[in-house]
C-alpha cells in the first residue's frame, strides 16, 4: 500500500471541496454538495458498512445507518475513495476497518487521512501530551475522536497505525465507549445511530431530479409519489408533524 499516494489523494479531495489540510470536516455536508450523487441511508446489518455504485454519471452511495454516527462518517469517506479513485463500478464494503481486499484497505487508509489529516492529528496529540513520554489516556482518545468526529474504532485504527498506542491497549479502550465519553462531559450523539425513523432515507440527486421532473410535468403525481415512497421519503409525499413545529431563528 502506497500511503503517501493515499495521503495525496485525501489532500486532493479536500482541495476539491475547498477544505484545508488540517481542520475537521463535516463529511456528510460535503457529500451532500456533490451535484449528481444520490445518498441512501439504510440499516444493512452487522457486516456491511456501505456501498458505492457508479453508473451513467449518477452514482449512488449507500451507508449503513444502523452504525454509530462516527462510524458513518468514516464509511462515507471510505465510499468517496471508491467514487473518485477506484476504477470499479460497484464496491460493497465490510464493517471491519483495515481488513478485506487491498482496495478496501486503501479506502480505509484514505478515509483515515481525509478525516484525520496527519499534521492535524500530530498537533492535537502534542496539545494533549504535556509530558512527551506520557501515553494517551482514554480521556485523550475521547477528545481526539470528538474533535475529528469519528468512531472509536476509526481513531484506534489510526493511532495504532501511527504507533501512538499499542495493540495491547486497544481492547480496554474498546470497552464502555459511550460511558467513557459521557463521563468526560460529551454528548453520546457520535456513538449512536440516528433514530430509527431517520435510518431509512434518500438524499441528493434522485430526489432533486424527481422534483424537477414533477414540476416540469414530465411525470404524474402518482409516479412522483411512487418514486419518493420507494426512496423512503414519505415525509415529502405526506408532510410531517415537524413542519408544523418548525422554528426559523
Amino acid at each position: 500500500m502506497n500511503k503517501m499516494d493515499l495521503l495525496l489523494k485525501a489532500n486532493d479531495l479536500r482541495t476539491r471541496f475547498g477544505e484545508d489540510f488540517k481542520s475537521p470536516v463535516d463529511i456528510m455536508s460535503l457529500a451532500h454538495s456533490i451535484d449528481n450523487l444520490t445518498i441512501v441511508l439504510y440499516p444493512m446489518g452487522e457486516h456491511l458498512s456501505g456501498m458505492c455504485i457508479k453508473s451513467n454519471d449518477n452514482p449512488v452511495i449507500a451507508i449503513n445507518s444502523g452504525m454509530s454516527m462516527g462510524r458513518q462518517h468514516f464509511s462515507m469517506a471510505h465510499e468517496l475513495f471508491h467514487l473518485y479513485y477506484d476504477k470499479s463500478t460497484t464496491s460493497i464494503c465490510s464493517k471491519k476497518i483495515g481488513y478485506g481486499k487491498e482496495i478496501e484497505k486503501q479506502a480505509d487508509q484514505f478515509a483515515s487521512y481525509f478525516l484525520i489529516p496527519p499534521n492535524a492529528l500530530k498537533d492535537k496529540i502534542k496539545q494533549l501530551k504535556i509530558d512527551r513520554e506520557r501515553t494517551l489516556s482514554i480521556e485523550d482518545i475521547v477528545k481526539i475522536e470528538q474533535y475529528f468526529m469519528v468512531s472509536r474504532q476509526a481513531i484506534l485504527f489510526r493511532l495504532i497505525e501511527d504507533n501512538e498506542i499499542s495493540i495491547h491497549d486497544v481492547e480496554e479502550m474498546k470497552q464502555n465507549v459511550i460511558q467513557s465519553a459521557t463521563c468526560f462531559g460529551y454528548s453520546d450523539t457520535l456513538y449512536k445511530p440516528l433514530p430509527e425513523s431517520k435510518q431509512y432515507m434518500t438524499y441528493g440527486y434522485l430526489i432533486k431530479q424527481t422534483n424537477e421532473a414533477y414540476k416540469s410535468k414530465l411525470i404524474s403525481t402518482g409516479k412522483y409519489n411512487e418514486i419518493l415512497l420507494s426512496a423512503f421519503r414519505a415525509d415529502i409525499v405526506y408532510g410531517t408533524e415537524e413542519e408544523e413545529e418548525e422554528i426559523v431563528d
